[in-house]
């Protein structure tokens, strides 16, 4: 095993927080993706083995083992969401390359009770700068479909730059779909991407819906 200097690892800021998903979020994850299928569908990748509406744990047990996996070999860092304490969502940093590339993608999304409180910039502020001064990527990158507006805005609002369209890059809701690709490396946020994002206007707009959802696996 290559485990990732820095994981696992809490972060804070204000009521957002991230904590490393622990098999006990099965039933917390599952309540809140059946409840929320409606917000998600149009922006997650297509899974016949987990469906949306299942009302069991076990694909979510099984999820869960597969993506704290993937952390004890160093290529993710899979966090819960949290508002105030409470369970909000997910944030992943996955494929995680090194050698001269140093580089991995950002997934997420966020319970629709909580949009629209700054909670998903937060969130990617505060993981990015975990990725790179802590543990040591120089880019990170988020593909985030066209019609997505809300993400767009979050990675705009942040500091991402668009760097051109993936024709057909993932299966969504049924079909091929096109993603724009956005990144930010190390040279970007001297000061780190929390410190922008404090300097800005927390509430000029709503929260993304999911996005920046860049791999086949369900985030």
């Amino acid at each position: 095993m290559n485990r990732i200097r820095g994981w696992p690892i809490t972060l804070t800021e204000g009521p957002v927080g991230l904590r490393p998903l622990r098999l006990r979020d099965a039933a917390a994850l599952r309540e809140t993706r059946v409840r929320n299928a409606d917000w998600l569908r149009p922006w997650e990748p297509t899974h016949p083995e987990m469906p949306l509406q299942t009302s069991s744990l076990t694909p979510y047990v099984a999820m869960l083992q597969a993506i704290r996996r993937e952390a004890r070999h160093g290529v993710s860092m899979p966090w819960a969401v949290t508002y105030d304490g409470v369970f909000a969502g997910q944030l992943t940093i996955s494929a995680i390359v090194w050698g001269s590339a140093r580089s991995a993608q950002v997934g997420y999304w966020v319970d629709r009770a909580y949009a629209g409180r700054g909670v998903i910039p937060t969130a990617v502020a505060l993981a990015v700068d975990h990725a790179f001064f802590a543990v040591g990527l120089h880019r990170v990158e988020a593909s985030i479909r066209p019609e997505n507006r809300a993400s767009r805005r979050v990675a705009e609002k942040l500091g991402f730059r668009e760097e051109g369209l993936r024709r057909r890059q993932l299966h969504i809701d049924g079909a091929w779909r096109d993603h724009l690709c956005y990144a930010i490396t190390t040279e970007d946020v001297p000061g780190g991407l929390l410190a922008r994002w404090r300097r800005r206007d927390h509430v000029s707009g709503p929260d993304a819906p999911p996005g920046g959802t860049p791999q086949p696996e369900w985030p």
